[in-house]
């Protein structure tokens, strides 16, 4: 079974840092206690988001450590055409919320 994070894809500890030891999931000096040694049981049961696709697991980061990890990010500021040919510039809708859908043939 792969694993895949943030860290990237492999065993557990690669894909996410986090260890299976007796003591329960570690990742540093911090264990979870679990009683089961499947990682997607015990992501489940910390309520963290999860994909499996096949053999493979993808495990996510709760959303509070997404958030923290983005408080104070700033979108890098960019124009694109509309249909019409109009341009329109990231900083237009700044203080606004923003969808960007993007689209490829390939």
């Amino acid at each position: 079974m792969t694993y895949v994070g943030a860290r990237g894809a492999g065993t557990l500890t690669d894909a996410t840092g986090w260890e299976l030891k007796p003591e329960g999931l570690c990742r540093g000096d911090v264990c979870v206690p679990v009683s089961s040694a499947e990682p997607a049981d015990i992501w489940s049961a910390l309520r963290w988001p999860l994909a499996r696709s096949g053999d493979d697991v993808y495990l996510g980061e709760p959303v509070d450590h997404r958030r923290a990890a983005t408080a104070g990010s700033v979108a890098p500021d960019f124009s694109l055409p509309d249909l019409a040919g109009r341009s329109h510039s990231l900083s237009d809708f700044r203080g606004k919320k923003v969808f960007l859908a993007s689209w490829a043939p390939w």
